[in-house]
């Protein structure tokens, strides 16, 4: 676009915008970012909601990727104050009645409590954990890490194909094992069983037991402030409350690196894309909505099996056959009965968030695309089902409906909060098929939201890779800057 000025301009200030606000910064480039909301952090914004004294965070709370993503481990969140914590167990499932399955990060203790299917699930587990450097750098890489990942393709194709397809139900012999899988593979939104599903469960799921799913103390902006720290240190400028409609409202600049979805394309870049980009990205489809319900409450979530209680993650879907008809449900549309639900304890990880008689708790359902129906009731009754008596302790709500998410953060179309639905092509060619997904054919314009490879997910890496792209064919820099602090 805008040859002639040694400057790069960010649109959005999500995770991955400021990601690649970072990377262009570190090499020198100066770099102005323009935020529509205003705060940064996109889906990183932690507020006080009902007291003042009880921090919420509004959209990611737990960040499994976050401590195995290559940027932060490059840029060095401990090193810069932000804590990642952990609760005994990471996530859990509850079945009817008293009992549930657990997922601690111990894989031993797991799998004694999954009975007869314990060795299937470190079966399972184990030699991801055992190559999981090369695992994480595969997803999160994409095909840049083929090279070195072919470890990592072998233990993951064959687990895909068998959790992935029909044969899913036959790889437990009993309901615990299978839930506690099928309750990770919702995390993909979409259609179940699946090799998305699949690919999701593989991943989270070897990393409950090594890496975890923790949450950052005092509240997920901890990183977006950490990242906002740095651009500015290497003279990054913010400009906050600013939309942005069109391109050329933006100033001259080298590089302007968009972090919007493919319909927040369209709309700033108007008739000046080619038109086959252009019904490329009018035909790129998005996932289910995510309708949330944020909670004040006057202590613990009553689980019925106290070992619940232990997770700072829960999810409520019932059965694997309950899960995989939910999942499917929703993606074709149609309002489950009782939908997945996950919930998130805070204080579990992370005392400091709860006072006494007050602590926060959040919680989303898995609704149809641009669901406008209140999550509320919906929320509470699933949560009930398996805490008896979890009403007595609201004292507070907030609902956010799956179509009010794209009000607040646009990147959030209808509500799908993986910026794109998690399809086989989508997931090899989001967000068009193109041997460098980053740049488009304007010249001087990035893409660089999660509607990019590697996906959805606190890690960075989208942003990362775009500002990495940018800074080889705008910059003529070749070598990856340092992100380390100092």
């Amino acid at each position: 676009m805008r040859a002639g000025a040694d400057t790069a301009v960010v649109v959005g200030t999500g995770p991955n915008g400021l990601a690649a606000a970072v990377t262009l910064a570190r090499a020198g480039v100066k770099v102005e970012l323009y935020e529509a909301n205003g705060t940064i952090g996109g889906g990183l914004r932690t507020e006080s909601l009902f007291d003042p004294d009880i921090e919420h965070d509004i959209c990611a709370a737990v960040h499994p990727m976050a401590a195995v993503s290559p940027f932060f481990r490059a840029f060095g969140l401990a090193e810069r104050g932000v804590e990642l914590l952990h609760a005994e167990a990471s996530y859990a499932h509850p079945l009817d009645g008293t009992r549930s399955a657990v997922a601690y990060r111990d894989l031993e203790r797991t799998c004694r409590g999954l009975g007869a299917d314990g060795a299937r699930w470190r079966a399972l587990m184990k030699p991801l954990m055992e190559h999981t450097d090369a695992v994480t750098e595969l997803i999160l890489s994409g095909p840049r890490a083929l090279p070195a990942a072919w470890p990592a393709v072998l233990q993951l194709a064959p687990r895909a194909l068998a959790h992935g397809t029909s044969l899913a139900p036959r790889q437990f012999t009993a309901e615990p094992a299978r839930a506690l899988l099928a309750g990770v593979a919702a995390h993909a939104m979409g259609r179940l069983p699946s090799l998305a599903g699949a690919g999701v469960a593989l991943l989270l799921g070897h990393l409950a037991h090594g890496s975890g799913w923790p949450l950052v103390r005092d509240g997920s902006a901890r990183i977006a402030d950490a990242l906002a720290a740095d651009i500015t240190a290497h003279g990054g400028v913010f400009h906050t409350g600013r939309h942005i409609a069109q391109l050329r409202e933006l100033p001259l600049a080298r590089a302007v690196l968009l972090d919007v979805a493919p319909k927040g394309m369209l709309r700033i870049a108007g008739g000046g894309l080619p038109d086959g980009y252009r019904r490329r990205l009018a035909r790129f489809r998005y996932g289910p909505a995510a309708a949330k319900v944020d909670f004040l409450v006057s202590g613990p979530v009553p689980w019925a099996d106290p070992e619940t209680g232990r997770a700072l993650t829960v999810h409520l879907g019932g059965t694997q056959a309950d899960v995989f008809r939910q999942e499917t449900l929703t993606a074709q549309g149609a309002a489950a009965v009782e939908p997945f639900v996950l919930v998130v304890d805070p204080a579990v990880a992370d005392p400091g968030r709860a006072l006494p008689g007050r602590r926060p708790l959040w919680a989303y359902a898995h609704v149809p695309h641009g669901s406008t129906a209140d999550p509320y009731e919906l929320i509470r009754r699933r949560i009930e089902r398996y805490a008896p008596g979890f009403r007595d302790t609201v004292l507070a709500h907030r609902s956010v409906t799956g179509a009010a998410y794209e009000e607040y953060n646009a990147n959030y179309v209808g509500g799908d909060i993986g910026a794109g639905a998690m399809t086989p092509t989508q997931i090899l060619t989001r967000p068009a098929p193109r041997l460098d997904p980053y740049r488009t054919p304007l010249t001087g314009i990035y893409l660089c939201s999660a509607s990019t490879p590697p996906g959805p997910g606190v890690h960075g890496m989208s942003g990362y890779l775009a500002g990495l792209s940018a800074l080889r064919r705008e910059f003529g820099v070749r070598k990856a800057p340092p992100l380390g602090p100092g």
